[in-house]
């Protein structure tokens, strides 16, 4: 999947979290968001900066769902799990075993196969701890990271029922 089909199958209240969570923490973040998707279909993001709060998101939620942004959507995609899930990111790299800075930032290159057995315990243990509506978004942008994907990951976001994005 690519990081607008995502935005297009996932619920649109993770995507109201994630953009709520950038306003809060890090306005700089959401306001050059905002700008690039305004940018990226040609409108001055001051027209979208007058919107409602709500508004903003909606619309910013809509853009994300075109393939035209789908570099966007990733880079949002990459720094929310990686500035607002570092929970989630640790607990992924440390059931599959791979080293990290601790707060989810691989250290050195990431693997070229992951271990299946790893792999669906460290599914099960974020499914426990994290929502699982989360859980399966960040597995499917972490499995856009290579071009291809990864046999097993693909595998079990197909599979897991717990993993489907809608």
């Amino acid at each position: 999947m690519h990081a607008y089909e995502l935005f297009t199958a996932v619920k649109p209240s993770i995507v109201q979290d994630l953009f709520m969570w950038m306003r809060e923490e890090d306005r700089n973040l959401y306001k050059t968001a905002l700008t690039s998707l305004a940018n990226n279909r040609k409108l001055r993001p001051a027209f979208i900066q007058k919107k409602t709060v709500v508004d903003q998101i909606t619309w910013m939620h809509k853009t994300l769902q075109l393939k035209t942004s789908d570099m966007i959507g990733e880079h949002i995609l990459q720094v929310y799990f990686m500035q607002g899930q570092p929970k989630m990111l640790a607990a992924f790299c440390d059931g599959l075993e791979i080293p990290h800075n601790g707060k989810g930032q691989v250290d050195g290159e990431l693997p070229e196969n992951l271990d299946a057995k790893k792999l669906k315990a460290s599914i099960d243990t974020l499914i426990e701890q994290f929502d699982p509506a989360l859980v399966s978004l960040y597995l499917h942008t972490f499995n856009i990271q290579t071009p291809d994907g990864w046999g097993e990951l693909s595998k079990a976001l197909k599979s897991d029922n717990r993993l489907k994005l809608t």
